[in-house]
């Protein structure tokens, strides 16, 4: 972790689950929320079709919500994209942008995250932007490069000020099973550092780590040094798992 920094898992649910799943879920982690809230902040990102059964379930607001993903635009003529002010006026807080899922299925640039992210942060939200490498860019030795140069491109300017978070997720373990061994999330962890410090001019951005987080290895990842939390994807479909994975931060 990173001292004086709050902790923050995150949980993105894909394209998974039908209304009532949503529902059931929201609720079973605003149900496990109160253990672990004090220590670490906890945000959810379903599908858009789900942010209003989610939001409901958050009334209380111990769980933050967030969207999986928004367009560069206000409005205007954009057949099936949603904009980051309908997502604030949905209730979203957060909103995650640059997943490698979206740059590679739909061919998402650098450029085309920065606009997106800059649109959050104009309607006020706070943009959760991912980075990370494929296997064949870690093996011919260029992982660091590549998310240098994501950072570099993706991050608008305001992000620091406005929250922003950096979520590092290796391609190659995300829904693998895999993870990069300790010694390798915490070099990249303490390159991300640097260049978000250089680049934004604040050292106390909060840097998750995703890529098959699990309770059996969420203490040992979130103790590592400029790990701030965690980007979870299959174990946040469920509760128990999540809020086991936050709770790791919170008896840390």
């Amino acid at each position: 972790m990173t001292p004086g920094v709050r902790p923050l898992i995150a949980g993105n649910w894909k394209m998974h689950g039908t209304l009532r799943d949503a529902a059931a879920l929201a609720e079973a982690v605003r149900a496990g929320a109160p253990a672990v809230v004090e220590r670490a902040d906890l945000l959810l990102c379903p599908p858009f079709v789900h942010l209003h059964v989610v939001a409901a379930s958050m009334a209380w607001k111990p769980v933050a919500l967030g969207a999986q993903d928004c367009a560069a635009q206000e409005k205007g003529a954009h057949t099936g994209d949603v904009s980051a002010p309908m997502l604030a006026d949905a209730g979203c807080g957060y909103v995650i942008l640059g997943h490698s899922e979206r740059r590679a299925d739909h061919g998402e640039t650098d450029a085309l995250v920065r606009a997106k992210a800059a649109a959050a942060i104009a309607a006020g939200l706070v943009p959760v932007i991912c980075v990370g490498e494929s296997e064949a860019q870690r093996d011919a030795g260029q992982a660091e490069d590549v998310v240098a140069a994501q950072v570099a491109g993706s991050l608008p300017e305001g992000f620091a000020a406005a929250k922003g978070v950096v979520a590092y997720e290796p391609v190659w373990a995300i829904g693998t099973g895999r993870t990069p061994t300790e010694a390798d999330i915490a070099a990249m962890h303490a390159r991300l550092r640097r260049e978000v410090s250089a680049g934004q001019g604040d050292a106390t951005t909060r840097l998750l780590y995703g890529g098959s987080v699990k309770p059996g290895n969420a203490a040992a990842i979130l103790a590592l040094p400029n790990v701030d939390g965690a980007l979870v994807g299959g174990a946040s479909l469920v509760a128990a798992d999540f809020l086991a994975i936050a709770a790791a931060v919170a008896a840390g």
